[in-house]
């Protein structure tokens, strides 16, 4: 049973307990070699499908949840910047789990772990796939074998992004509540006799910047809705990442998740058909990027358990492999564009639907 509602706010995807959750454009990576964190280029629009009955297809609106733009072979990643309390988040591509690897399951798992620990984990840019690395999200057509779903299946039938959000149990709330208070309540004393200063780091948290999306009135329905053409996720190239193993128990976590959604991935012509708006422009080449001298991340936890993969995950090939070469030019970052990076409510909108998936 699902217990709260799930809202967009702005870009922001509200999941229940607490848990926001953004899409962040970026450069596609080589599929060769393992690279730094590649930047963001700004979010997602988001767009809830019960919005436009008359214009998307009508599978999707039996599913419910949000819908989001995405050009052939784009890639993204999921920020979690603005979770407060902890969560446990399940993420599904075509209802394969990023992190395990194993076929979507409605309840947490520990071994295989199948869900990542929010706010532990700042972000997560694709399937768990290495000691220390992901293979990063890359949005391909249904039907080649490419997804990531096609290939650990042997189907695909869903597409896709799922996400469901398990808040702790009560009792370990009330724990982790009182000790973040007491920890507060130290720190303020130690900074008692310091002098105020500005608060540090960029609005939003996480390592892009946000992109405004063009907004316009939705089409008038009128006649049955077109197909549209469907959009799952593969693997792309590899980056320097960790998954976080979970230090709680199993059992610290409330049994029925607090929220869920399905995430639609439409391709520009379609959103342009579906919402009457324009999709925002692919993103800027990457070797136009890096020739720019713009910032490329490099992201480091000594406290953090990385979380081994599983030999399903590890196992998934590249969608260049169905797609044909990456014929993008491909300039490295110098040194000196790698940055280092550390540790790092607002008013509820419209409720999302959920659906039968």
């Amino acid at each position: 049973m699902v217990t709260g509602d799930v809202r967009i706010e702005g870009n922001t995807l509200l999941l229940g307990g607490g848990v926001q959750i953004r899409f962040i454009r970026t450069l596609r990576l080589p599929e060769s070699g393992t690279h730094p964190l590649p930047p963001g280029l700004g979010e997602f629009p988001l767009r809830r499908v019960e919005d436009f009955p008359g214009t998307v297809p009508r599978p999707w609106l039996a599913r419910g949840g949000v819908m989001l733009p995405v050009y052939l072979r784009e890639a993204l990643w999921l920020s979690f910047a603005g979770t407060r309390e902890p969560a446990a988040l399940q993420i599904g591509v075509g209802k394969v789990c990023a992190v395990s690897g194993e076929r979507w399951s409605g309840r947490l798992v520990r071994k295989p772990q199948n869900y990542v620990v929010l706010p532990r984990q700042p972000w997560l840019d694709g399937i768990n796939s290495g000691q220390g690395t992901v293979r990063q999200f890359v949005a391909v057509p249904l039907g080649l074998g490419a997804t990531v779903e096609g290939q650990v299946t042997g189907e695909e039938t869903t597409g896709g992004v799922q996400l469901q959000a398990f808040p702790l149990s009560r009792a370990a709330l009330r724990a982790w509540r009182e000790e973040q208070r007491v920890q507060a309540e130290l720190a303020a004393r130690a900074r008692s006799a310091a002098a105020p200063g500005a608060p540090a780091g960029a609005p939003g948290g996480g390592y892009g910047a946000a992109f405004p999306a063009a907004m316009a009135a939705p089409p008038a329905p009128g006649g049955p809705p077109p197909q549209a053409a469907a959009m799952g996720l593969g693997a792309g190239g590899s980056m320097r990442q960790e998954v976080y193993q979970d230090d709680r128990r199993l059992s610290d976590w409330a049994e029925d998740p607090a929220g869920r959604v399905f995430v639609h991935l439409v391709t520009p012509p379609d959103w342009r058909r579906i919402t009457g708006e324009e999709a925002p422009p692919s993103p800027v080449d990457r070797a136009a990027y890096t020739r720019a001298g713009l910032p490329w991340f490099d992201y480091y936890d000594e406290d953090g358990t990385d979380l081994a993969p599983t030999g399903t995950l590890s196992q998934v090939k590249p969608v260049g492999d169905w797609l044909g070469d990456d014929h993008t030019p491909w300039a490295p970052p110098g040194a000196h564009q790698v940055q280092p990076l550390g540790d790092v409510p607002q008013p509820p909108g419209t409720p999302v639907k959920d659906g039968d998936w």
